[in-house]
């Protein structure tokens, strides 16, 4: 099981991020007066993040109507479109377990999948679909136990939510760090900052993914080009 041992190790800092998150969602899950079996449910089978938290308010005010829903789905979780672009290839090649990568591809998990380098030992399909898997019951363990916590004691959740921004924080830095170029990400930067200024923290992102899309398709070039290689100085290098 070396491919779940690595994925493991790799999942960590999602673990510490969903477990915090995913109580967070079971408790306010219970405050709106569902038990731990609907956490589980819904942790199982939506497996949103934020939209989950959006679901809390719906099942507690009442469904407008069933377009409002697909809507409200569809402007939360329109950032999973471009997501997906990158990884076409990839989750066709995975055969059976093209359904479930497809479905498990959350933020965090994008995160991760776009900056893990795999050991030639191991099997690079396994290893994603154990890291998609993990992180899928990071969140439902949070979920459940968050929900089970909320009909024991009240709890106040001022603040809990900021464990996501640590979390994207701690992926961006160790991404920056083994990247060899940093334009996807100063793009990124960039055109988030300056849809942020124009249309506030609501409606920002989308318009923000699409301009870094076409950004990083007209860089493709500059992105795909291989580094020069080094001339060889006689040092022996640093393990």
């Amino acid at each position: 099981m070396a491919e779940f041992r690595f994925s493991l190790r790799q999942t960590v800092p999602v673990l510490c991020g969903y477990l915090f998150l995913g109580i967070a969602f079971g408790l306010l899950l219970q405050q709106a007066g569902y038990s731990w079996p609907w956490a589980l449910l819904i942790s199982c089978v939506v497996y949103a993040g934020s939209l989950q938290f959006v679901l809390v308010g719906m099942l507690g005010g009442g469904f407008a109507s069933l377009l409002s829903v697909a809507l409200t789905t569809l402007s939360v979780n329109s950032r999973h479109l471009f997501y997906g672009l990158s990884f076409l290839d990839t989750f066709r090649r995975m055969g059976r377990a093209r359904p479930y990568m497809i479905f498990s591809l959350t933020d965090e998990t994008y995160s991760l999948l776009c900056g893990v380098k795999i050991p030639d030992a191991l099997r690079a399909d396994k290893v994603r679909l154990w890291m998609s898997a993990l992180d899928h019951g990071y969140w439902i363990a949070g979920s459940v136990i968050g929900a089970v916590m909320g009909s024991m004691i009240p709890f106040d959740l001022t603040g809990i939510d900021f464990a996501m921004t640590a979390l994207f924080v701690v992926i961006f830095v160790d991404q920056w760090r083994a990247a060899d170029s940093h334009l996807p990400a100063v793009l990124g930067l960039v055109f988030g900052l300056i849809w942020l200024v124009v249309l506030g923290p609501d409606n920002f992102l989308l318009p923000a993914l699409i301009c870094t899309v076409l950004g990083l398709t007209a860089c493709r070039g500059r992105l795909d080009d291989p580094k020069p290689a080094k001339q060889d100085s006689g040092e022996v290098p640093h393990s």
